[in-house]
């Protein structure tokens, strides 16, 4: 003998029926989501319902509505793959996602990009530290005295190259 009577049943489906219509058009309750749960409140139906049930000998029985909820994902994967969004909690988290993918990709680029400055920047010093020394050796070697200055450039003796 059900828990419910048949009446019972088919009014309590077609509130859930309804409540499924409304969630899957976008007409969520605030602070609901496009969830078996929030159709579940909506319908006024508790939400065990929609799940299997385990008998006292450990078999398998469908809920009196789990065909529904099969439908109402059924129905809610093919808006979603429509590109519908009747959550629209839904669409904000995937926007997002793909903001927070757009600025790690960002942020690698970045990354790399000081990467590659800080290797041109030891480089760089590198080079002026060795010329550094090089004109450091070059002072010393002159005031040693063991180089000879040239003299002064005068008038080229030809005239300009221009």
């Amino acid at each position: 003998m059900p828990r419910i009577s048949t009446d019972t049943r088919a009014r309590n489906e077609e509130a859930i029926r309804a409540a499924m219509d409304r969630l899957l058009r976008g007409e969520l309750p605030s602070g609901g989501r496009c969830d078996i749960k929030t159709l579940a409140a909506e319908a006024g139906v508790p939400r065990t319902g929609f799940y299997a049930k385990r008998n006292r000998d450990g078999s398998e029985r469908r809920g009196p509505y789990q065909h529904l909820a099969e439908e109402f994902e059924r129905r809610l994967k093919a808006l979603q793959d429509a590109g519908t969004v009747p959550d629209p909690r839904d669409g904000q988290i995937a926007r997002l996602k793909e903001d927070n993918a757009a600025l790690r990709d960002r942020v690698s680029a970045r990354d790399a990009e000081i990467a590659e400055l800080k290797t041109s920047r030891q480089r760089a010093l590198s080079q002026i530290t060795a010329q550094d020394a090089e004109l450091q050796r070059l002072r010393r070697q002159l005031e040693s005295g063991t180089v000879r200055r040239l003299p002064a450039p005068g008038p080229a003796p030809f005239g300009s190259c221009s």
